[in-house]
């Protein structure tokens, strides 16, 4: 497969102007494939114009392969789902040697999910990353809340986020992002801790912990007992959080919680978001991130905004 032609701005008819900065690293839109819901990226390039997305996280990366929790591992809810994946993935040696040569034939920022169980093995999984080329970013997981361990303690408490990304920032070349639990007293009080700490920007939020039963069996319907709540039920809550942190903080902030719709990703950069990440929309709609691109630009053409990023932070109280 040979190397696709990189999008340029001014290629396109419109006008419109969707590159974003989320601190040093320079977006051509503000659209990124969440976490856990796009694959590595590169099995959905048969279905999806990966050039045309401004980022792709990946699935969360450890040392070792996971084989992540038992099924079932998802539950359908009104307006959203609930899922316990378990952070299964294929380590980071794999994923060094097997999908990060393809994905770098794609001109789209590449970032790297990171966790461990200890503070150690965050440390060793981006040692092994900054010997590989093809990567924009680490995105740090401190707030998972579907494993026993690792990740929902560093995210709860702000002095181990801290030691987190202090450590994770001596070793790291590239701009860290740090994955934030929105199940935290004060949202500003975590950003500012892991900011302190030489975090680039924070990702808010991840999932909330949800558990689903039924009725019937009188047993949860998920393999792992409970798991995250994701989709558009979430999407005020998570929006309120984006604000407060804007408030907190002087780094970027990415947004990530129900975002289906043009308008759903506008509404968050106007709460201070700099970019979003979309992810329960893929389970619908694979090409969910692509669509969205487009239909940002038509949004903003409707709207005679003529650069996306003008709007940040514009909410009128």
């Amino acid at each position: 497969m040979s190397s696709p032609e990189p999008v340029r701005i001014s290629e396109r008819p419109s006008g419109v102007d969707l590159r974003v900065s989320v601190g040093t690293l320079r977006l051509k839109n503000p659209i990124i494939t969440a976490c856990g819901t796009f694959g590595y990226g590169i099995e959905f390039a048969h279905l999806v114009d990966l050039n045309r997305l401004g980022g792709i996280v990946v699935k969360g990366l450890s040392i070792e392969p996971m084989a992540g929790a038992p099924s079932p591992r998802m539950c359908e809810t009104p307006s959203g789902m609930v899922n316990a994946i378990g952070l299964q993935n294929i380590g980071v040696r794999a994923f060094v040697a097997e999908k990060l040569p393809q994905l770098r034939r794609y001109d789209t920022a590449i970032i790297a999910n990171v966790f461990g169980h200890t503070i150690p093995e965050y440390a060793e999984v981006i040692r092994i990353l900054e010997d590989s080329e093809g990567l924009a970013a680490y995105e740090l997981n401190i707030s998972c809340p579907n494993v026993d361990k690792g990740g929902i303690e560093y995210g709860t408490n702000p002095t181990l986020a801290a030691d987190v990304v202090s450590t994770a920032r001596k070793i790291s070349k590239r701009p860290l992002w740090v994955k934030l639990s929105p199940t935290v007293g004060t949202i500003g009080v975590m950003a500012k801790a892991v900011e302190s700490a030489g975090a680039d920007a924070v990702v808010i939020a991840n999932t909330y912990p949800a558990l689903c039963l039924d009725a019937h069996t009188r047993r949860s319907r998920l393999g792992s007992t409970a798991g995250g709540l994701s989709g558009a039920a979430i999407k005020p809550i998570t929006m309120r959080l984006v604000y407060e942190a804007s408030r907190a903080i002087k780094i970027p902030i990415v947004g990530l919680g129900g975002i289906e719709s043009p308008t759903d990703a506008v509404e968050y950069i106007i709460a201070g978001a700099s970019a979003v990440e979309v992810g329960t929309a893929h389970f619908l709609d694979p090409r969910a991130s692509e669509k969205l691109v487009g239909g940002l630009e038509a949004w903003c053409m409707a709207e005679n905004v003529l650069g996306i990023s003008m709007l940040r932070g514009s909410i009128q109280s």
